[in-house]
């Protein structure tokens, strides 16, 4: 089955993308230095979120078909947490953290948004993304309500903009386990929300 690629919008309308296939490389392996120099190269000549993840999504395929490393990740979840993450990059004053994040299966996350751009592929496992949107009312400014979900399996690719809101659940025996690129974050903008409680609070 063909892997797939999408979109998150911030009204929760999930849309499929899709891309022209990675040009195929020399012998060479694509190496991450040269993957985030691209990454950041795009990020100066685009300022539009939208369109940095339409040429980004690209990159990080050709990442995940060149970089053998990806495939074989050396990640197991915290069985306390249900969750770990290993930050491949993180540099300060450098608008890229990149991440391997392993689920248990079972695992659910909170209702959250990133208040910044991101890329998620899957690698290993299935894992079902819950798609919110904001409804807010005169009583309640931070209700949200649900407007879908998607099932990721390895090889799907999912890009989200700043004001998406999702939840993460990894599904079947397997842990799950992804490759996740985020933009800067806008810390006073990342909220966890309660949907039954029609709260949000700093995540």
């Amino acid at each position: 089955m063909k892997s797939q690629d999408w979109l998150l919008t911030a009204a929760g309308h999930c849309q499929s993308w899709d891309f022209p296939e990675p040009d195929e490389l020399s012998d060479s392996p694509y190496r991450l230095y040269r993957f985030l120099t691209e990454v950041e190269d795009l990020l100066n000549q685009v300022s539009d979120d939208q369109e940095r993840l339409y040429g980004i999504c690209p990159l990080v395929r050709r990442l995940l078909n060149h970089s053998l490393w990806l495939q074989i990740p050396q990640l197991e979840p915290d069985p306390e947490l249900g969750w770990s993450v290993l930050t491949l990059y993180d540099e300060p004053d450098f608008p890229l953290t990149v991440q391997l994040v392993a689920w248990s299966p079972g695992t659910i996350s909170p209702i959250h948004n990133h208040a910044c751009w991101g890329v998620v592929a899957l690698i290993s496992g299935e894992e079902e993304n819950t798609f919110w949107q904001r409804s807010p009312t005169s009583q309640y400014p931070d209700q949200i309500e649900r407007v879908g979900d998607l099932i990721l399996m390895p090889g799907d690719l999912i890009s989200f903009l700043p004001d998406a809101i999702h939840q993460v659940k990894a599904l079947g025996d397997q842990p799950t386990i992804s490759f996740n690129l985020y933009g800067a974050t806008d810390y006073d903008q990342r909220f966890e929300f309660d949907a039954i409680a029609h709260t949000a609070k700093i995540f």
